[in-house]
């Protein structure tokens, strides 16, 4: 640790629990400004053209019947075939 660092937290160290809790928050805020940036917000049209069609190389259509088909075959397994 830097004689520095050890001068500052001996100095924090006399504050009162007040005085402590501003220089918390302070530091808080100046590391939230240095580490975070702010993502930039994007637009679902700009993800447009980036998946090649058919995605995952199955028609859209055929997916939504496939899957339809699947889930009525499982809720028709879970059905019939839980027992008494």
């Amino acid at each position: 640790m830097s004689p520095l660092l050890e001068k500052i937290l001996t100095e924090i160290g006399q504050l009162t629990p007040e005085e402590q809790l501003t220089v918390m928050g302070y530091l808080v805020e100046r590391v939230k400004k240095h580490v975070t940036q702010p993502q930039p917000k994007r637009k679902w049209s700009d993800l447009k053209g980036m998946a090649p069609y058919p995605l995952f190389g199955e028609d859209a259509q055929k997916w939504v019947s496939r899957t339809r088909q699947e889930s009525s075959e499982h809720r028709e397994r879970l059905l019939y075939n839980v027992p008494n």
